[in-house]
């Protein structure tokens, strides 16, 4: 860790009064840097136990380094955990082998970041509409992106759980990069009036904004944003 220029990331954060957030990863997305895909979903069925193991690991590295931070006096709000989980047809693996292999890492992280007044966000590609009710039941706050061509459709998810959980993203990428202004525009003014109502949305693209945008462009969604976005 560079704890200098941490703590001066830290400090222009907190003079700011900004949002904090503790980057975290453990799960699927992480175990892609120890096996191959195939082989990992293969032994996701053959020795769940394994990977249960594994997961239970890297959630207990990230716990401890949330403890290592805390013991140099830092102090964050939440945590961004990503995992991604699903792709355009839907989830990577079944609910069951969810449960198998990731749940308990999940609720042990979600309960002890909760235990030190933190919220818990996660960043999860694909179709994980079967994974929301087990995501919710074990406490997480926010989900994001919300990817549009992989049926995460904002106003289904709201409608269903918005009164239990945060909503981040859900703005289309593709109208960002080729829509014409007035259909950027319809697309902030609906969105927003969809994930506004009651409270607990916050606006993010639902995938990476690309090269594809242009500076202009992008000034243009900010100032929409602007607009739009006030509560």
């Amino acid at each position: 860790m560079d704890w200098e220029w941490t703590a001066k990331e830290y400090k222009r954060a907190c003079d700011k009064q900004l949002f904090k957030l503790l980057q975290v990863q453990w799960g699927y997305d992480l175990l892609q840097w120890y096996m191959r895909d195939e082989d990992l979903l293969m032994t996701m069925l053959d020795d769940p136990e394994l990977i249960r193991d594994m997961n239970l690991t890297q959630v207990e590295l990230a716990l401890s380094m949330l403890d290592m931070f805390g013991s140099r006096g830092f102090k964050f709000d939440g945590v961004f955990y990503y995992n991604d989980m699903g792709y355009r047809n839907g989830i990577l693996f079944s609910p069951d082998t969810y449960m198998k292999v990731q749940y308990e890492a999940d609720k042990i992280g979600f309960d002890y970041f909760h235990s030190k007044d933190m919220k818990v966000m996660l960043h999860c590609d694909g179709d994980v509409r079967e994974l929301i009710p087990i995501l919710v039941d074990i406490g997480l706050d926010c989900l994001e992106p919300l990817e549009v061509k992989a049926n995460m459709d904002l106003k289904t998810i709201k409608d269903k759980y918005g009164d239990k959980l945060t909503l981040m993203g859900g703005i289309d990428t593709r109208i960002i990069e080729e829509g014409m202004d007035e259909e950027l525009e319809n697309e902030i003014k609906t969105k927003f009036k969809i994930g506004k109502k009651g409270g607990g949305y916050i606006y993010h693209s639902d995938h990476s904004i690309t090269e594809k945008v242009s500076f202009k462009r992008f000034c243009f969604l900010m100032e929409l944003i602007k607009k739009y976005g006030k509560y």
